[in-house]
C-alpha cells in the first residue's frame, strides 16, 4: 500500500527557539506555530479556530530559524509527521504526540518585523523583484540560448 507524509504549513511563532547541541554536536530546536481557520457558519456567523502545533528542526534550518525568527514571526513550514511515544513518569502510562519535522523553513513577512530593524538576510540585501523576462518565440530562439541551463 502506498503513504504519502507531507505537512505544508503558514503560521506565526508562539514563542522564540531555543537552539541547543546534540552530544555529537548536531544543531536541533524546537518551534511552535499557531495556524488560523475562519469561516462562516449558515446564520452567517464568523468563527475562528486555532491550532497549535509543534514542529522539530535540525542541523542548518535550527540554526537559520533560531537566529532569524522570534515569537509572532510568520513561517512558512514544510515538512513530515512524526508520532513520539513515552511513558508518562508519574502515572506510568503510555502517552504520544504528534508534531511535524521541518523538511524546510521559508522566513515569511519583512526582515525588519523579524528582526527589530535588521533586514533578517543574513549579510547579504534583500531579495529585489525582478522585471519579467522579454517573451521570446521558438524561431527567434538560437540553440545556445539553452546551453547555461543547469539541467
Amino acid at each position: 500500500m502506498a503513504s504519502y507524509n507531507k505537512v505544508q504549513l503558514i503560521g506565526n511563532l508562539t514563542r522564540d527557539i531555543e537552539l541547543r547541541y546534540t552530544p555529537k554536536g548536531s544543531p536541533v530546536a524546537d518551534m511552535a506555530i499557531a495556524v488560523n481557520r475562519k469561516w462562516k457558519d449558515d446564520q452567517g456567523q464568523i468563527h475562528e479556530e486555532v491550532t497549535f502545533v509543534d514542529i522539530g528542526l535540525w542541523g542548518k534550518t535550527a540554526e537559520s530559524c533560531a537566529k532569524y525568527l522570534k515569537k509572532g514571526s510568520p513561517a512558512f513550514v514544510d515538512g513530515r509527521l512524526e508520532l513520539q511515544t513515552w511513558n508518562d513518569k508519574q502515572t506510568g502510562e503510555k502517552r504520544s504526540k504528534l508534531r511535524v519535522i521541518a523538511e524546510g523553513v521559508q522566513f515569511l513577512g519583512s526582515g525588519q518585523q523579524q528582526q527589530g530593524g535588521e533586514r533578517g538576510y543574513g549579510d547579504r540585501p534583500a531579495p529585489q523583484p525582478q522585471p519579467a523576462p522579454q517573451q521570446q518565440t521558438a524561431q527567434t530562439r538560437q540553440a545556445d540560448d539553452f546551453d547555461d541551463i543547469p539541467w
